[in-house]
């Protein structure tokens, strides 16, 4: 069974770092590479969005049977393919966010922070339509 209650807190908690991020992203790419605060900050707020995202499709995954996947970039397909959840087109937007997640903390390969400013202003709204979606999924199941 869903525990909307486990998923309501993690959206409280994505809605929190999204609000982290926000502050941030307002400046221009400079500014923000110009102080490593914000970097640090950045970076940190965007893992525990990635984090909590993943949090949230493992329950969905649980609680709804569904086929595990061999990664956890592979928690948005598994989803969009086995529920009506999310649409494949979204989750293979959004996907991604995880192999960008696992460089930054693994240190797999170096992450020029330009690039990471800009992939972040770029997607970061993707964050909050996925919020949208699970809400709207919530509702549905009342």
């Amino acid at each position: 069974m869903i525990d909307k209650f486990l998923i309501e807190g993690k959206i409280k908690n994505i809605k929190g770092y999204i609000g982290e991020m926000e502050n941030i992203l307002v400046l221009d790419t400079k500014a923000i590479l110009s102080n490593t605060e914000k970097i640090r900050t950045l970076e940190r707020s965007f893992q525990l969005i990635v984090d909590t995202m993943l949090d949230i499709n493992m329950h969905f995954i649980s609680e709804l049977e569904l086929k595990v996947p061999d990664n956890f970039q592979g928690t948005f397909g598994i989803i969009s393919s086995q529920t009506e959840i999310f649409p494949e087109e979204f989750a293979d937007k959004i996907a991604p966010s995880v192999g960008l997640r696992n460089r930054l903390v693994h240190r797999y390969e170096e992450v020029k922070p330009k690039f990471f400013v800009e992939q972040v202003k770029k997607e970061y709204k993707d964050f909050v339509k996925y919020l949208d979606i699970i809400n709207r999924y919530l509702k549905k199941i009342k």
